[in-house]
């Protein structure tokens, strides 16, 4: 399977190509924010996302409450889109590994992990690989910002 980059998840979200799961991660939060906010604000219309759109924190939420969300019906709606901002603060992944076998096709499973990684030696990771995308970001380094603000520049059209 090809590796993911935050240009290729871009270019296929920017096409209307949503995967069933989505797994963003690294130390690099603007990628990882970007992503999630582009998938939030696209994946349904605006007039469906409050019956259809479901954002949860780690913090206050266990991936039991994430996968029985998940596996739920839209309303109305072809999909619907389940976030879960500051994963990395859920440590249980049995519900999710369980989930990922059999993972519903009408939904678009967000997470995003900042401030680290998945350990790619667990099942768990290669499970949301088979099943769905998986991108790390690492930190932008100061030989590259001028580069990074370039691009990003040119992709407003400034």
């Amino acid at each position: 399977m090809a590796k993911h980059t935050y240009e290729s998840v871009f270019s296929e979200l920017r096409k209307g190509v949503f995967h069933p799961v989505y797994y963003f991660m690294g130390e690099e939060a603007f990628f990882i924010d970007r992503l999630t906010d582009y998938i939030a604000n696209n994946a349904l219309p605006e007039e469906m996302r409050g019956f259809c759109q479901t954002v949860f924190y780690g913090s206050d939420v266990s991936m039991e409450t994430i996968v029985n969300c998940a596996r739920s019906y839209p309303m109305m709606a072809e999909r619907q889109v389940v976030i879960v901002k500051e994963a990395q603060l859920i440590k249980e992944t049995d519900a999710l590994l369980a989930y990922l076998k059999n993972p519903q096709p009408t939904t678009v499973l967000v997470f995003a992990h900042k401030n680290g990684s998945l350990d790619k030696r667990k099942k768990i990771a290669a499970e949301l690989e088979r099943v769905g995308v998986v991108v790390e970001f690492k930190k932008v380094r100061d030989e590259q910002l001028p580069t990074f603000v370039n691009n990003y520049l040119r992709g407003k059209g400034a």
